[in-house]
């Protein structure tokens, strides 16, 4: 039934470390709830963040836990409740059994542990090792693109499911050939005809994994406004605004740093390359943001 999901006996992921199993039953919304088992004599150690708006909650399902308030030990067990939001300080509960509880969090974290995404890091770090100019390339892309995000006020949300975008964005290369990725010349039809499929694949990697709500981000990483990207052609508002910035970041960072067949340009040249092409190629909303981060980062003037 359309607007409804069912997940019968199982879960999205789970995630193992000997001392917790953490496993993640639905997410959206910038919500995720999750079911995690903790063993006896174990912490569960709730930390103060940065963001005064995320709060979590934790329904206990099975077990007792203990922890000290205000010098008072207050026992949980079955049926109780806690939540956080806005801590000063580290809040530690000690699980005097065998703990089974269920938690929800207002901001997505289950990504920071998620097996999958570290496999997909694990890829896109290794086609980065492929080609040394390119190390930490997909790391400065999501540092920009957070922050050009952040300008458009995109929402926590969509902001957080484009840093994980960003983070893997490229992982599709690891099918192309090495010497295709190092070739200081130009590229063949066919050899770009290759480069050409990466943002599907790495879309396809994406599908079979819980944050399968991502793939199109990086498929359409390469579409440009003008309808003269790929893989589809994509025009104006067919193009997701989160591959749009991806599409920016990716290109500025390319410009700036040193290929095989090139030394890198200025951040002033790149930036008024993408400026030139704004509306043609890149969405004019998403260059301006993107110059006013340039500005305040001090790259430009």
């Amino acid at each position: 039934m359309k607007g409804l999901e069912i997940l019968n006996n199982g879960y999205l992921e789970t995630v193992k470390n000997g001392a917790t199993s953490l496993s993640l039953l639905g997410r959206g919304g910038g919500i995720e709830m999750m079911k995690q088992t903790v063993i006896k004599d174990k912490l569960v150690v709730l930390f103060p963040g940065d963001d005064a708006n995320v709060q979590e909650f934790f329904y206990i399902l099975t077990g007792e836990m203990e922890v000290e308030v205000d010098k008072e030990i207050v026992k949980l067990g079955a049926n109780d409740f806690f939540s956080s939001r806005n801590l000063k300080e580290p809040v530690s509960f000690t699980a005097k059994t065998d703990v089974t509880f269920l938690s929800v969090s207002t901001h997505p974290i289950f990504h920071t542990m998620s097996n999958e995404i570290n496999e997909l890091r694990k890829i896109g770090e290794a086609v980065e090792r492929k080609d040394r100019y390119t190390f930490k390339h997909s790391s400065r892309v999501a540092h920009y693109a957070v922050k050009t995000a952040t300008k458009m006020d995109l929402g926590r949300e969509r902001i957080h499911n484009l840093f994980v975008a960003s983070i893997l964005h490229d992982i599709g290369k690891i099918n192309i050939p090495e010497e295709v990725l190092k070739k200081p010349d130009k590229l063949t039809d066919e050899e770009f005809e290759l480069v050409k499929k990466h943002p599907g694949d790495g879309a396809a990697m994406l599908r079979k994994t819980a944050y399968a709500d991502l793939a199109d981000i990086v498929e359409q990483h390469h579409e440009r406004v003008n309808g003269r990207g790929y893989p589809f052609g994509l025009k104006g508002d067919e193009i997701l605004v989160e591959a749009k910035i991806i599409g920016v970041c990716d290109t500025f960072d390319a410009m700036t740093e040193d290929r095989a067949y090139r030394k890198a340009f200025t951040a002033q040249y790149a930036v008024d390359e993408i400026k030139r092409l704004a509306g043609i190629q890149y969405d004019p909303e998403v260059v301006e943001a993107f110059e006013q981060v340039m500005i305040e980062e001090g790259k430009i003037i």
